[in-house]
């Protein structure tokens, strides 16, 4: 009898210390779980929240960069209404800017998409633009090519062959200076050859004309215009863009 009295006791005792074990391994396991419920949801808040402040950024980047665009539309086609580069319909030259009423806007669009694509594009290559990183290079960037703009209508050469040549080497001496970069090149080509062919288009439908067209309905040195406007954009992207970065490190 006391044997088996000893064994059952010894059985009652080993089912408690197994009940004891098991209920404690239970309370790891549920403690476990509503941590990482808790790690889980503070992720995701994170994550949620810096991608509403991304957004954000990316609004107010391409908002900026479609006024720059506009403005910079109104500014440089008077010039160039001014000096008869460009012909309009007699109710377009009786607005106040001498300008139809979709230059502005699809200037502003091409600029916002054109800014905000070197940033991307820079971010893609693995290659982050650090060349002369500070606003005051980006706005005598800006003033050189109001520059470029003003003598392609001011400058008066035997032949358009001539001006066209002198705008492709300060066009070309613009990203020199302000830019150097590899995609800023690949980008300002490809700006340069897909404005050259809508504007193109637009003259051979006879939305509007140039004056003494030397290439495809237009002025030969059309595309470096759009090479140095597209270098120009692209680095006031990448500025907006190195701003944002550092406001969003910051916060």
């Amino acid at each position: 009898m006391p044997r088996l009295e000893e064994h059952c006791w010894r059985r009652s005792c080993t089912s408690r210390v197994e009940s004891n074990n098991y209920s404690r391994e239970n309370w790891v396991a549920s403690k476990a779980e509503e941590m990482m419920s808790i790690i889980t949801s503070v992720l995701s808040n994170v994550y949620g929240s810096l991608h509403s402040v991304q957004t954000a950024n990316l609004i107010r980047r391409g908002l900026v960069l479609f006024t720059v665009g506009v403005f910079l539309a109104l500014v440089l086609n008077l010039l160039q209404v001014q000096r008869n580069v460009t012909l309009f319909p007699e109710e377009v030259m009786a607005t106040l800017f001498s300008s139809a009423w979709w230059i502005p806007p699809c200037c502003g669009t091409a600029a916002a998409v054109v800014g905000l694509l070197y940033p991307c594009i820079d971010s893609h290559l693995g290659e982050p633009h650090k060349f002369k990183r500070e606003w005051a290079s980006v706005m005598r960037c800006i003033a050189v090519f109001v520059g470029i703009n003003h003598a392609s209508a001011k400058l008066d050469f035997a032949n358009n062959v001539q001006l066209s040549l002198t705008l492709a080497a300060l066009s070309l001496g613009l990203w020199w200076t302000f830019d150097r970069s590899r995609s800023g090149f690949g980008l300002g080509i490809g700006t340069a050859f897909l404005a050259t062919v809508i504007t193109q288009l637009l003259v051979y439908n006879g939305v509007y004309q140039y004056t003494y067209p030397d290439f495809l309905y237009v002025r030969s040195w059309l595309p470096c215009i759009f090479f140095s406007g597209g270098v120009t954009v692209g680095n006031i992207g990448r500025q907006l863009a190195m701003g944002g970065v550092e406001k969003l490190h910051n916060d």
